[in-house]
């Protein structure tokens, strides 16, 4: 099975590399320079412990595409979704699988306009890495796990071939019936936390420690699970019980990669993962006022990038 890895950032370099070391046939779409950095030197991990290896890659660039790929894993941040699909374009074929890792909801609205329901996987990745000064990925937690299924009872490529191609050993690789659900609940969460993170520029456990810091918090995820709530995905009790816990704890250092983003000076998710809760709250007729906040204070943020 080809596969065609859309990003080689922390996500898609990240899980494209364990593939690539499991002896799966794989390809990284990259922007040319990153196509030569990655052509001439591999694709440096670093991993929890301090370890360093270097994976041979095979780079391509959007103008030597063909739509002979059986797999196509969209890596890349939100707002890069609209370029990236341009670029991907040509590797999708009438028995091409899409299956995206962004953070969310709304890109699936997208991507099955473009392809087809059939076409189409939804996926939830699950590691904690982030890219080096010189473009290397970087292990800061154990977390590693992918989660995916089709979006559609027939889809061009069965779940068990999807799943034998994804499941190399490098990580845990899941194939889920209720892949929505899943999508919902990581939102969730993500969502909860970035926007306590973004808006109070401080980690969860310091959020907590300081007056009205817990009741914030505390409002914040109710917010979020009353959206998913209405749209119809509630969240089940243990994850619910996880996100509650987390969110209370005075001494967690737990921050999202948004918030990592923002302290960076980089881009933001906002629209994505912030904005678009906010959107789906007013068209279901859900208060969110400490979500339009953190969404108001991170478009502020962006305008002045």
């Amino acid at each position: 099975m080809r596969i065609l890895v859309v990003g080689a950032g922390a996500v898609g370099g990240y899980f494209g590399a364990r593939l690539v070391q499991a002896g799966r046939d794989v390809d990284f779409l990259v922007r040319p320079p990153r196509a030569r950095l990655l052509a001439g030197q591999g694709l440096r991990l670093t991993t929890q412990d301090g370890d360093t290896e270097t994976v041979p890659v095979s780079p391509v660039t959007a103008d030597r595409l063909a739509p002979d790929y059986d797999l196509v894993i969209v890596a890349v941040k939100s707002y890069g979704l609209d370029e990236a699909l341009k670029d991907l374009a040509p590797a999708v074929g009438p028995r091409t699988v899409v299956v995206p890792f962004l953070n969310g909801m709304r890109h699936l609205d997208t991507l099955v306009e473009r392809f087809g329901a059939d076409r189409v996987y939804g996926g939830v990745s699950l590691v904690q890495t982030r890219l080096d000064e010189e473009g290397g990925i970087v292990q800061v937690g154990p977390l590693a796990e992918l989660a995916y299924g089709p979006l559609s009872e027939h889809p061009v490529l069965p779940p068990d071939e999807v799943h034998a191609a994804l499941d190399c050993g490098g990580y845990t690789a899941r194939a889920s019936e209720h892949i929505r659900r899943r999508m919902w609940d990581k939102w969730v969460f993500l969502a909860s936390l970035g926007a306590c993170n973004c808006l109070m520029r401080a980690p969860v456990g310091r959020i907590n420690s300081v007056p009205g810091g817990r009741e914030f918090t505390a409002g914040m995820v109710a917010e979020a699970v009353a959206v998913a709530t209405a749209s119809g995905f509630a969240p089940s009790e243990a994850m619910l019980e996880r996100t509650r816990t987390l969110a209370s704890d005075t001494t967690a250092t737990t921050t999202t990669s948004m918030y990592w983003d923002l302290t960076q000076g980089n881009a933001v998710e906002a629209d994505h993962i912030i904005g678009d809760l906010v959107a789906r709250g007013r068209e279901l007729g859900v208060p969110t006022p400490l979500f339009s906040l953190a969404y108001t204070h991170l478009c502020a943020y962006s305008a002045g990038r």
